[in-house]
């Protein structure tokens, strides 16, 4: 299923999913399901078990999706990590930032905290930062964590993964330049803008583009693991006003979902549901890796549209 956050003509807000060009509301289908997207995830079994029994997958859309707004899928989410996944993108960020990729990259997958209450969703404008003149997207797949666990086996990580979205890690980078001269990781350089979207992919949808990477068929990721499970064949578009800028893969991405589940869970630290992982920006997925070359600092008015392969896609207009 694809499921959505939305808003009516009316200005209220429900949940739903999507069903061709309309859009099924959740209490309208039955009264017994919740009408927020947080409320669903944390009993989604049980809600699960509703809509199988009553067949409402099959129920006619109550509107059509011009008559709707569609608000980031998970308005609310409980925390927020981001990580950096994909080699290619660190190596070239890394380069253009001056700086060396640390052997330890290697050895466990890192993230940091973003904010978790700026949360925007599809065709919202996007505020750059005052001042700013690096501003920058991040075209990024995210993961929504489904029940409450720790110490999590990367084995067992998908029992835990309740779907997945699109994520624009909006960044400004001379805020992060400055900051990234302390080692303690990005803050007000990323803090201010996380859009999501536009709908959260249930995992189910998502196996038919499961597939194993090798060093023997990629000789290109020479420090990747022999193989690791955990990848999708996705394509990752990113456009600035129709503009290609980047055509990526979520396959090329070195650590995977389930070992990020396991590292966030290691020592008994609680994922919850309604958490969300980001898996870091695909190679060639931000301006920063061609140090702006490939198109110039993003400025208002400019329109980007993030998409990827059984997605959507994520449209937003920076002011």
């Amino acid at each position: 299923m694809k499921l959505v956050t939305f808003e009516d003509k009316l200005g209220t807000v429900h949940t739903g999913w999507l069903k061709g060009e309309g859009v099924v509301g959740m209490k309208k289908a039955d009264p017994n399901l919740p009408n927020d997207m947080l409320s669903f995830i944390d009993d989604h079994e049980r809600y699960f078990k509703i809509i199988k029994d009553n067949n409402l997958e099959n129920v006619a859309p109550h509107y059509q999706l011009s008559e709707v707004k569609l608000l980031a899928p998970l308005t609310n989410p409980r925390s927020f990590r981001d990580y950096v996944a994909f080699e290619e993108h660190m190596l070239n960020a890394s380069k253009t930032f001056g700086h060396t990729v640390s052997p330890e990259w290697y050895n466990i997958p890192i993230f940091y905290f973003t904010n978790h209450q700026a949360i925007f969703g599809p065709n919202d404008e996007i505020k750059r930062p005052e001042k700013e003149t690096k501003f920058d997207i991040e075209l990024e797949l995210a993961v929504i964590i489904g029940k409450k666990g720790n110490d999590i086996q990367d084995e067992n990580a998908d029992d835990y993964i309740f779907g997945y979205t699109i994520f624009n890690d909006w960044t400004a980078r001379a805020i992060q330049r400055q900051e990234m001269t302390v080692p303690l990781g990005p803050h007000k350089g990323k803090d201010f803008a996380n859009a999501i979207g536009p709908c959260i992919v249930t995992k189910d949808e998502f196996e038919k583009y499961r597939c194993t990477i090798s060093r023997e068929t990629h000789p290109e990721h020479l420090q990747m693991p022999h193989t690791t499970d955990g990848r999708f064949d996705l394509k990752m578009t990113a456009r600035i006003n129709g503009e290609t800028i980047c055509e990526g893969n979520y396959k090329t991405v070195y650590w995977t979902f389930p070992q990020m589940i396991k590292r966030a869970s290691e020592n008994n630290v609680s994922l919850m549901p309604g958490d969300i992982l980001g898996s870091g920006t695909v190679g060639w997925g931000s301006l920063i890796e061609k140090n702006f070359s490939v198109h110039r600092s993003l400025e208002p008015g400019d329109i980007v549209e993030l998409e990827i392969e059984n997605i959507g896609i994520l449209k937003n207009t920076v002011v």
